[in-house]
């Protein structure tokens, strides 16, 4: 760990967990300005860090009493959900493009308006009963107070969202751990609705501070303090698309399950080994002694004994973990591996062949479409996992057979 500290601004300290991997300029002076803000605590880089849109991904910020919406992000709540089964490998099918196709067609993908919940009715007997429950009892109801407040972030898509994957780095995987055990794994968020209420409470927060003439290193760390004028409904609505985008996955994992056991044409179960976690939101927590507001932005929870997921990218290994507690991180890790390059620059440097070699075993897209996803377009797992082997320890070590990509 590396500890970076500005005494002549008073900057927060910054803890480095990236020993041994490449940071790029651009997101150390991202998190210099995020540490130079007068209510910020501490400042945390993963060793997956890397530049963001006013924060960095894969830094997590204590702030006293303030909130800032663009750290947050607009994919609010996006995280991870995997379950151990009771297949083993040779319960596959010698061919895994059924499988696939099977998933794919279970779970809409892609730039889609196309979700589950228009048919909630339906679920029963398909998804665990408290997945319905929840939405049509607080979250449905819930989001019409909200939009009620704020009527820019109605129109969102959020029925139809529900129940559907994305786009970008969003993914479902079949995975095999160490002894041959058969994992179910996906990414995901919040979808449009995330994306509608993060865009709408970070322009708030953006008049907020030309209201007051705050001027900032950036404008994106606009920011709401306690007590100010949008912050209780931002909470209110950030806490709701949390909730939303676990329910996502929950939903999401119960098609997934389904689509796989079609594939095998046998009946399975999912073992005690279930996470479903955050790795881009906000808590209250305690730490150095104080309370604050805790983003962790492209990082995920590792308290002791915690259970976390860091994936790698398509055709890389993944990692189920257990936290350890670390309080200089901030009882956090890496989310995953981190990108090395933008996606444009992805695109340039690779080819359809490229992505190929680099996925060869995994039944998977290798189309144009998604060499931006290529494994070389992000940082070393190993590296990543070494930088961070205070911070957590290896639960299983998953290696995908199936990727599914938004």
């Amino acid at each position: 760990m590396q500890v970076v500290f500005d005494k002549k601004t008073g900057a927060a300290p910054i803890k480095l967990f990236t020993d041994g991997v490449p940071v790029e300029e651009s997101a150390m002076h991202q998190l210099a300005n995020v540490a130079r803000l007068p209510f910020v605590t501490h400042v945390a880089a993963m060793p997956d860090v890397h530049w963001g849109i006013g924060a960095t991904v894969g830094s997590v910020i204590a702030a006293h009493k303030a909130i800032i919406p663009a750290a947050v992000g607009v994919d609010i709540g996006c995280g991870m959900a995997a379950v151990q089964t009771t297949l083993r490998a040779d319960d596959l099918p010698d061919s895994l493009a059924p499988m696939r196709a099977n998933i794919e067609a279970a779970v809409p993908h892609g730039r889609t308006d196309n979700g589950g919940a228009n048919d909630i009715g339906g679920w029963r007997g398909r998804v665990p009963d408290h997945v319905g429950a929840e939405w049509e009892r607080t979250l449905a109801k819930e989001f019409e107070q909200i939009a009620d407040k704020h009527p820019k972030v109605r129109r969102s898509n959020h029925a139809n969202h529900l129940g559907s994957l994305g786009t970008g780095n969003h993914f479902i995987e079949v995975c095999l751990d160490l002894e041959d055990r058969v994992w179910l794994m996906l990414h995901s968020g919040s979808r449009g609705v995330g994306a509608r209420i993060g865009t709408h409470f970070i322009g708030l927060a953006k008049d907020e501070m030309r209201r007051f003439f705050i001027n900032l290193p950036d404008a994106n760390l606009a920011y709401l303090p306690e007590g100010s004028q949008y912050f209780a409904d931002y909470v209110k609505a950030l806490n709701w698309a949390q909730r939303y985008a676990r329910v996502n996955r929950d939903i999401m994992m119960a098609a997934v399950a389904k689509a796989v056991r079609k594939a095998v044409g046998r009946p399975f179960e999912m073992t005690e080994t279930a996470i479903n976690c955050h790795h881009n939101y906000v808590a209250k927590e305690r730490h150095f002694k104080q309370d604050v507001w805790l983003t962790r932005k492209g990082a995920v929870r590792a308290g002791k004994g915690d259970l976390g997921i860091i994936p790698g990218s398509m055709g890389a290994r993944s990692f189920i973990v257990r936290g350890k507690g670390n309080k200089h991180s901030m009882q956090s890790c890496s989310h995953g591996a981190g990108r090395a390059m933008g996606r444009n620059e992805a695109r340039r440097r690779f080819s359809k062949a490229d992505l190929a070699a680099q996925t060869e075993g995994v039944e998977c897209r290798k189309d144009a479409d998604v060499i931006d996803e290529i494994p070389a377009a992000y940082k070393e797992i190993d590296a990543v996992m070494a930088a961070q082997e205070d911070l957590v320890e290896v639960v299983a070590e998953l290696r995908q057979v199936v990727c599914v990509k938004g």
